[in-house]
């Protein structure tokens, strides 16, 4: 049998719903979606985009109707969005999906709505009581990373043997990267020695804690951080740790923006998304690129498969 994934919807007002209305025919041969939302919000979005709705889309009831505004910020768009994840996470955590794949949501309206949650990932923290890893990329490359969103200024303070070293177990035993892994330093030159910073000691340390917990070599660094991502070096590598969100997603969108995937490891469920936003600019104008959805979907269905 084909695996259930579970598909929250993310935020109507964007191109979340014209992704997965477009993708449907192509993932329905290999898995069976359930898409979290209700046939009348669904039919609505359809409408505006000049589509059919597929007589097999199977949908799980969630509440919500309100008049799509493509492009808009939406305390009302963003709280069905919310309510969409949660079944989906609570569906998936029981069993009866086998993975889980979001669609964009919009973090301001997520705010202006009361939700308490900067985003998918910090729900599934708090849903799960684990440490989410974030894992954003496509077969090409992955990049995990070890400060998310925070203020670049708090990111040295948080480099400690400690936490970084557990990171990196929880990163290997929650993945399958192919070795070795690359760390990454936070300084220019990887510090120079010193003389331009001296948190690459911590790192150093990290690495050599983790490598000896695993009794084998996985990781090795710190990497001058301007080099990783040459043709060269991504010769030798398929995953990287990053320290902080744009040394790492910066370089990682220039190459692969389209292609890439973000992936929630570390967690009692797989959880994959598109890696890019909600696209307001060209909600419900049919220009939406449907490859990074395409690609999540492949990946949590390569899992379920797996697992299974």
């Amino acid at each position: 049998m084909k695996p259930v994934i579970a598909i929250s919807i993310g935020d109507l007002n964007g191109i979340g719903v014209e992704i997965a209305l477009k993708s449907h025919d192509i993932i329905k041969k290999f898995c069976t979606p359930l898409y979290f939302c209700n046939r009348s919000m669904l039919e609505q979005a359809a409408k505006l985009l000049g589509m059919e709705l597929p007589n097999d889309l199977e949908v799980e009831y969630v509440e919500g109707k309100f008049t799509i505004k493509p492009g808009k910020i939406s305390k009302k768009s963003a709280k069905l969005s919310f309510a969409s994840f949660c079944k989906a996470v609570e569906m998936t955590a029981s069993g009866i999906c086998e993975a889980l794949v979001t669609l964009p949501i919009n973090k301001e309206a997520w705010m202006r709505a009361g939700i308490t949650y900067k985003g998918h990932t910090d729900y599934l923290r708090s849903y799960f009581k684990k440490e989410a890893i974030m894992m954003l990329g496509c077969n090409k490359l992955f990049v995990a990373l070890y400060t998310e969103h925070i203020p670049l200024k708090k990111v040295a303070s948080s480099i400690k043997k400690k936490p970084l070293a557990k990171f990196l177990l929880n990163f290997y035993q929650s993945t399958t990267p192919i070795l070795p892994v690359a760390v990454l330093g936070v300084n220019p030159h990887a510090g120079d020695g010193g003389a331009l910073g001296d948190e690459e000691k911590i790192i150093t340390k990290a690495i050599n804690k983790a490598n000896k917990k695993l009794k084998k070599e996985i990781f090795f660094g710190p990497v001058v951080p301007d080099t990783a991502f040459t043709p060269e070096f991504r010769k030798k590598v398929s995953h990287i740790v990053a320290l902080y969100h744009d040394q790492g997603l910066a370089p990682l969108k220039a190459l692969y923006f389209d292609e890439s995937i973000n992936v929630s490891l570390n967690l009692p469920i797989l959880r994959t998304s598109v890696d890019h936003g909600t696209a307001f600019d060209i909600a419900y104008k049919n220009l939406a690129n449907i490859q990074s959805y395409l690609n999540a979907v492949d990946y949590a269905i390569a899992h379920a498969l797996d697992a299974s």
